[in-house]
């Protein structure tokens, strides 16, 4: 199949799986003589993997380390594992900012009467030196 049919099948654009091949996340593809891509099914599960440990979270990074764990017949479970926690922990950090930001901007909120007046304890706060 031509990258558009893989791109389709994996739900990964295009773009993104030549930018995964350029960056060497993923290994390039066969080539016809005539010289484009010839994807067959393996490489569109490859895509389809990187598609859901993207939709998970994982950088780029992590991703390539999934897909080396994930190659790796041999591989101890627990290293699969460890991964996953330490993503989960960042996450819950990036949840509890997100909280906190929140929380800001709904107590700043409350104290902006919202009417057509220019003072504004949002922009003020915002504003502020530190």
């Amino acid at each position: 199949m031509n990258i558009g049919q893989a791109a389709e099948a994996s739900g990964v654009s295009a773009k993104m799986i030549r930018y995964y091949e350029q960056i060497g996340l993923i290994e390039p593809p066969a080539r016809s003589q005539s010289g484009y891509r010839v994807y067959a099914e393996p490489n569109v599960h490859t895509l389809r993997f990187v598609r859901r440990a993207r939709s998970l979270g994982f950088s780029v990074e992590e991703t390539g380390s999934l897909l080396a764990l994930w190659r790796d017949r041999s591989r101890a479970s627990a290293d699969v594992k460890t991964l996953a926690l330490k993503h989960v922990a960042e996450l819950e950090e990036k949840a509890a900012a997100l909280q906190a930001m929140a929380a800001t901007l709904r107590h700043l909120a409350s104290h902006c009467h919202g009417d057509k007046r220019p003072d504004c304890p949002i922009l003020d706060k915002i504003g502020a030196p530190n």
